[in-house]
C-alpha cells in the first residue's frame, strides 16, 4: 500500500496520481462522514496540504487514516505562507487548501492565494462538498431562488447597523455567519433596522449532535434567545426578503408600481416584477 493512502473503515485505498495545481477542498462542517471520496483522494495524494489549524485538520485526517505533514496557512501568516505555497506550485508540486470546516474561501483566508496562483498560470481545482451557508439555506424554508451571503457582520455596533441598513432592501434571502457571544446583539440590530416582523431563522451546530434550526420572525427569535443562559456553537442567521402584504398595498399603489416598472422594462417583465414586489 502506498504511503499516500486513506482508510474507510478497515478498507485501505491508494490515492491516485494527482494533476498539478491548487486544490480547494471542502471538508465536513461537523459530521466527519460528510466528506467525498474525491476529497479523501486529494487530502491523501497531494504533495502539500495547507490548513488553518493543524489540530482541527488532524482530527479529520486521523479519522480516515491519512498520515501526512500539514502546512499552516491562516490570516496571521498568510503573506509569508502564500509565498511558500506559490513557490511549491512553481516547482510543479500539487497543493491543497482546506479550511477548518466547510468550503475554503467562504469567510476564511485564501482568496489572495487563489488570485495569485491563477495569475501565475496554475490550475485551480475545486473539490466541492459541505457548506454551512447552503446547508442552512435549504433547511429553513426561506426562499432559495435568490440569496445574498453577507458573511460576518462588523463587531462594532455602529458599523454593523450601517451594514444592515445597506442590506435592508436587497430582494433576496440574506445569510450571515455569527459568533455565539454576538448573536443577540446582531439580532437586536436586525430588529431595529429590518423590523421585528421580518421572517428569519437561526441554524446552530448544523450536522452535529446538538443541531438546532429555529424559524420564526426576528422579533420572536430575539425574545427566545434572550431567555437562553448560554449560546454555543457555529451559527448561521438567515433573514427573509422584505415583504409587503397585498392588504397593505392599495390598488392605486399597485398601478403606480406597475407603471414605474413599465417605463424601464418590457410589459411582461414589468408585470412579473410588480407581482413579486407586491406579492399579488
Amino acid at each position: 500500500m502506498s504511503e499516500k493512502a486513506y482508510f474507510i473503515g478497515s478498507h485501505a485505498y491508494s490515492a491516485p496520481v494527482m494533476e498539478q495545481g491548487l486544490y480547494l477542498v471542502a471538508t465536513p462542517i461537523g459530521n466527519l462522514a460528510d466528506i467525498t471520496i474525491r476529497a479523501l483522494q486529494v487530502l491523501a495524494g497531494v504533495d502539500l496540504l495547507a490548513c488553518e489549524d493543524t489540530r482541527v485538520t488532524r482530527i479529520l485526517l486521523d479519522h480516515y487514516g491519512i498520515q501526512r505533514k500539514l502546512f499552516l496557512y491562516h490570516e496571521h501568516n498568510a503573506q509569508k505562507a502564500r509565498l511558500k505555497l506559490l513557490a511549491a506550485l512553481a516547482e510543479n508540486k500539487t497543493v491543497a487548501l482546506v479550511s477548518d470546516a466547510g468550503t475554503p474561501l467562504i469567510s476564511d483566508p485564501g482568496f489572495r492565494l487563489v488570485e495569485e496562483a491563477r495569475k501565475a498560470g496554475h490550475k485551480i481545482i475545486p473539490i466541492p462538498g459541505a457548506s454551512a451557508l447552503l446547508a442552512a439555506l435549504i433547511t429553513t424554508g426561506l426562499p432559495t431562488d435568490s440569496f445574498f451571503f453577507a458573511g460576518f457582520l462588523s463587531t462594532k455596533k455602529t458599523q454593523r447597523q450601517k451594514q444592515l441598513e445597506q442590506l435592508k432592501a436587497v430582494p433576496a434571502t440574506l445569510v450571515f455567519y455569527e459568533s455565539p457571544h454576538r448573536l443577540l446583539e446582531a439580532l437586536q440590530d436586525m430588529v431595529l433596522i429590518f423590523t421585528a416582523d421580518r421572517p428569519a431563522a437561526i441554524c446552530r451546530e448544523l450536522t452535529k449532535k446538538f443541531e438546532t434550526v429555529d424559524v420564526s420572525t426576528l422579533g420572536n427569535l430575539v425574545e427566545n434567545y434572550q431567555k437562553k443562559d448560554r449560546i454555543r456553537g457555529e451559527i448561521v442567521v438567515l433573514v427573509g426578503e422584505e415583504t409587503n402584504s397585498f392588504e397593505a398595498i392599495s390598488p392605486h399603489e399597485i398601478d403606480k408600481i406597475l407603471l414605474d416598472l413599465a417605463g424601464v422594462h418590457p410589459a411582461a417583465k414589468a408585470a412579473a416584477l410588480a407581482a413579486k414586489k407586491t406579492r399579488v
